[in-house]
């Protein structure tokens, strides 16, 4: 069942719908956020509120595909050794 969740933003308070046990998730995600804005206030004074919030939203997209990039390589990795592993056992297992 969704249950509204208020959050604030900067200074803008929001109602977000959450399902289930999510809230705990819905504040980290939204002090992260307001993390990332703070960052880009810091950086750009005197930039609009719009651009800044575009910014903000680039610099969290980009943050997130470089964790994806970071686990895509760690998954792969983890292959090439689980594969290298399974040759020496299965290499010993026919001794």
């Amino acid at each position: 069942m969704d249950r509204p969740i208020k959050i604030k933003i900067q200074d803008n308070e929001y109602l977000i719908r959450s399902k289930g046990n999510d809230t705990d998730n819905v504040y980290k995600i939204a002090e992260y956020v307001n993390e990332k804005l703070r960052e880009t206030d810091e950086i750009s004074k005197g930039m609009s509120e719009k651009r800044a919030a575009i910014l903000t939203a680039l610099n969290i997209a980009s943050d997130y595909f470089r964790v994806v990039d970071e686990r895509d390589r760690l998954l792969q990795e983890i292959q090439d050794k689980s594969q290298s592993l399974i040759s020496v056992i299965n290499s010993r297992i026919k001794d």
